[in-house]
């Protein structure tokens, strides 16, 4: 819906993702002001930045499969522990740049999510969640349990920095930049993969995968293919996790991430790539401001522990939850949504 009395003269222009100048205006500025905030930022806020950019990447495709085609995952956390450590492997073992790494830790993390995706073709609902959450706990069990010369075992991977040339990204700065190239290809190709036949075809088989079949949906195939592109933005997440760190462990990928990953989307709003964005910064940025406060609760109230603190972090997560499934089930972009739709249709209220 554009605002009142601006119309498509084309059937181009009504497909545009931008349609406005005032929205080109808006979106060059954003841009802008993403290009220059490592300059004028401290160097802790960049590298939350980065978090931030990464984890956007690994919600994003978690919104691809649960929030436009309804097929849940509480293992994507999984997939992106598979991403990081088969760019690391390449890295380490095969020798191969990073720019080699990364995307086959996106298309390693996809075949792991191919092969859950054919389980996706067959149950739904709550066995289909049991399924993801298992995806967890193989991989947590074949990292530590496979020869610790494949994989790292318990000790896990050193990476060194990533480099294109001569070229180090060995700053926060530098991979900020980075990261923030690759955010904005991965989610100008989910926008791209939404507005296709695909993402057609994962929003009827969301709505309703009986009636969706009937129509000549291919509903096995949609399900599988976001399954597998979800677990391909989760490898690519990875893989520039294990450069922003450097080190990659089993247990940086947990099942409590994956359900952070899962808060991120609720609070954005299910079935909106912007929304993704928006959990991702909100919920980000409540965790970094628990883990930056936890140590000066910690030193100003004795009584008070890091695990307590961690512990609160995880009850704080359900409450944000819990509140949003109860007063907003649709998420930030839902509100947002009504408030741009009532300035859109102003002065014609009706």
């Amino acid at each position: 819906m554009d605002p009142s009395g601006i119309f498509s003269t084309s059937y181009a222009r009504d497909r545009a993702l931008i349609r406005t100048r005032a929205q080109w205006v808006a979106l060059a500025l954003f841009i802008g002001i993403l290009l220059i905030y490592p300059w004028f930022a401290s160097a802790r806020l960049v590298a939350i930045a980065n978090l931030m950019l990464v984890t956007s990447i690994v919600v994003v495709g978690l919104q691809i499969t649960t929030g436009y085609a309804g097929q849940i995952n509480l293992g994507q956390a999984a997939f992106m522990g598979v991403g990081a450590y088969a760019a690391s492997v390449i890295e380490v073992k095969a020798g191969l740049p990073f720019w080699v790494a990364v995307p086959v830790g996106g298309l390693v993390a996809a075949l792991a999510g191919w092969l859950f995706g054919l389980t996706a073709a067959r149950i739904k609902g709550f066995y289909l969640a049991l399924t993801t959450i298992a995806a967890q706990f193989i991989f947590h069990f074949m990292v530590l349990n496979l020869p610790s010369d494949w994989l790292g075992g318990v000790n896990g991977f050193s990476l060194q920095p990533a480099q294109l040339g001569a070229f180090v990204f060995n700053t926060d700065r530098s991979l900020y930049y980075l990261f923030l190239v690759v955010t904005l290809v991965m989610v100008f190709g989910a926008f791209g993969i939404l507005r296709s036949r695909h993402g057609r075809a994962f929003v009827a088989v969301r709505d309703d995968d009986v009636a969706a079949g009937m129509m000549g949906v291919d509903v096995a195939g949609a399900k599988s293919r976001a399954f597998v592109l979800g677990a391909f933005y989760a490898g690519i997440g990875g893989a520039l996790w294990a450069y922003q760190v450097r080190y990659v462990s089993v247990d940086q990928f947990t099942l409590f991430n994956s359900i952070w990953f899962i808060a991120m989307m609720i609070v954005g709003g299910l079935g909106s790539l912007v929304g993704a964005l928006i959990g991702t910064v909100l919920i980000r940025g409540v965790q970094e401001t628990i883990t930056s406060l936890g140590p000066d609760l910690v030193e100003r109230i004795p009584s008070l522990s890091s695990d307590l603190i961690f512990a609160s972090m995880n009850v704080f997560l359900g409450l944000i939850i819990t509140l949003f499934l109860l007063l907003e089930p649709k998420g930030l972009m839902h509100r947002w949504n009504i408030l741009k739709a009532n300035y859109r249709l102003w002065p014609f209220h009706h």
